[in-house]
C-alpha cells in the first residue's frame, strides 16, 4: 500500500515540478507577449513565419512520400 501511494505522490509532484520549471523558462525568456500587446506588423509578421512553417512541414512530408 505504501508503494502505491509513493508512486501516485511522485506522478503528482513530478507535474507540478514539471509545470513550475517551464512556467519560470516561459516567464524569464519574455518571449510570449498577448496579441494586444504586439504592433500589427509584428502580428503579420508572425502570420507569415507560421505560414512559411506549415508549407516547410508540407514538403517535407511530400517529400517523404515520394521517397517511399
Amino acid at each position: 500500500m505504501d508503494r502505491i501511494l509513493q508512486m501516485i505522490i511522485n506522478s503528482v509532484l513530478r507535474q507540478v515540478v514539471n509545470r513550475g520549471v517551464n512556467a519560470g523558462f516561459s516567464r524569464l525568456s519574455g518571449s510570449r507577449k498577448s496579441r494586444n500587446d504586439m504592433e500589427p506588423d509584428v502580428i503579420d509578421g508572425d502570420r507569415a513565419t507560421r505560414d512559411a512553417e506549415k508549407r516547410a512541414r508540407q514538403a517535407a512530408n511530400l517529400a517523404r512520400k515520394l521517397g517511399r
